[in-house]
């Protein structure tokens, strides 16, 4: 999809995008030919059109025999016009023209936005493609349409800072759609050695550095938590390192950025109902992010180093699975009594944590999974759930949230919860019990983290769209790319 900033009114436009405030002159209308004016002026008087916030409207008129398709988008009070409303303006506008099976598309503000024009190209670049992103590689018969380019009518002395903000908002969607095409692969495709490979192809891609160790590698680091999960599966665990190197001067400021890399999980011998198991290719959304992220970090050229860390497993019923009951030793040499085996994917990030922090020496670790249904359950499906040890850390990631249009929640680390996740035949349980399900199972990952700034969030809820709305089209979303990648951006 082209997209760029236009300082002329070409004569003749298929498709034209005006997004007004309510209740305002549209002056704008001098700009357009008459008839088209006079069209739109017409249209708003009949249809009582005051550009209400988020309302859309259409209409098609003939020129000739071409028609020529007017969207009309309402900003409401231009004093309370933020990105998060702009975001959704412009997704309701792409499906708009969509629907219309427009293919060029112009689009005019008929005020000033007060929204910087770095970020405005930004989110403009953002939503577009991933309004456009469609997961469709199965479908025999495939009659989705692409708006084929987007031309952003702005008169300025220069473009400087929107063509800037156009090419990093291309930057940020085009990885998250990397994140995205990996978790909605299939689970039959998607397993821990395919992960692995796509992870490398990301690598050769985007430019960064990898490695990716074997079973055999992994029994000599002693991570049986990892191995444990696998243990039912016929596809072997995967321990996947991709390295950015933006910062070299800096050695000490290390980030680690670690995703649960479940492509598969039945719940093993705590079996999922069947319902539940249709999504649960989407358990690996953590790990996609992850990927994503190093691809938007290493493609922005950010200075900072980055390590990315994915334990990939699949967790499945066999003669070898794991069991309630067991106790298995970490890679750090704590030892856990497994409660639930559909608790696993804390015991995934542990050793990987835990290499990160003893092989790799990161100064900072942040970890990114679909963990639990507490958090789903607490915040549903628009905010991801967030808890951390390092109130300053916390902060920029709330920041980043901001930037990025990703929404968090903070959730209290509260530390008398670490009661419920003793054993008495062990070091920890891997499971708090019914309550604070969101908040245990992050204390029960604290516990590995070594007093270093660390950030857990959960994207349980995040992860998957039922269905389309907020901006977002159904299925996998990959969110947490932005995220991660406007972070480690603050931390530069």
């Amino acid at each position: 999809m082209k997209i760029d900033v236009s300082r002329k009114i070409p004569e003749h436009i298929e498709t034209l995008i005006l997004i007004h405030e309510e209740d305002a002159n549209i002056s704008e209308l001098d700009l357009l030919d008459a008839d088209t004016a006079d069209a739109i002026e017409h249209f708003t008087k009949s249809e009582d059109f005051h550009f209400e916030s988020s309302r859309i409207r259409s209409f098609t008129r003939m020129i000739g025999k071409k028609p020529q398709y007017i969207i009309l988008a309402g900003a409401g009070d231009r004093e309370k016009l933020d990105a998060t409303l702009l975001r959704n303006i412009f997704a309701a506008c792409w499906r708009e023209a969509s629907r219309l099976k427009a293919n060029q598309v112009y689009l005019m503000f008929g005020f000033e936005t007060g929204i910087s024009e770095v970020n405005l190209g930004q989110i403009l670049a953002e939503t577009a493609i991933l309004n456009a992103y469609r997961f469709n590689k199965y479908l025999s018969d495939d009659k989705s349409h692409e708006i084929e380019s987007i031309h952003l009518i702005y008169f300025a002395k220069t473009n400087r800072h929107l063509n800037r903000g156009i090419l990093e908002g291309r930057i940020y969607a085009e990885a998250t759609n990397l994140a995205r095409d990996l978790v909605n692969e299939p689970p039959n495709v998607m397993n821990p050695e395919n992960l692995a490979d796509q992870a490398k192809k990301a690598a050769l891609q985007y430019g960064f550095a990898i490695d990716i160790y074997s079973q055999d590698k992994l029994r000599r680091l002693k991570m049986e938590a990892l191995l444990s999960v696998a243990k039912g599966s016929k596809s072997e665990p995967k321990l996947i390192l991709m390295r950015y190197n933006g910062n070299p001067d800096k050695k000490h400021q290390l980030v680690a950025l670690v995703g649960k890399g479940l492509t598969f999980d039945s719940g093993g011998y705590s079996l999922k109902p069947g319902p539940s198991m249709v999504s649960m290719k989407s358990d690996m959304g953590g790990a996609a992010a992850v990927i994503g992220a190093m691809a938007a970090i290493a493609t922005l050229k950010l200075k900072v180093n980055v390590l990315g860390v994915i334990g990939a497993a699949e967790n499945m019923i066999g003669s070898n699975a794991y069991r309630p009951g067991d106790i298995i030793t970490s890679m750090a040499g704590k030892t856990i009594e497994v409660h639930n085996t559909d608790a696993e994917g804390r015991l995934t990030l542990i050793d990987a944590i835990h290499y990160a922090l003893e092989k790799e020496k990161v100064d900072y670790v942040l970890d990114i999974a679909t963990l639990t249904g507490a958090a789903v359950a607490a915040l549903g499906k628009d905010y991801s759930a967030v808890l951390s040890n390092d109130d300053a850390w916390y902060e920029k990631l709330r920041e980043a949230s901001e930037n990025s249009g990703e929404k968090i929640w903070r959730m209290p680390l509260h530390k008398d919860y670490k009661e419920l996740l003793k054993s008495e035949l062990a070091d920890l349980k891997n499971i708090g019990g019914p309550l604070a399900g969101c908040i245990t199972a992050a204390l029960f990952i604290e516990e590995f983290v070594q007093d270093k700034p660390w950030i857990h969030v959960d994207i349980a809820g995040t992860a998957m769209k039922d269905k389309a709305g907020g901006g977002e089209i159904a299925g996998a979303t990959g969110v947490g790319v932005r995220l991660l990648t406007q972070l480690i951006r603050s931390m530069e």
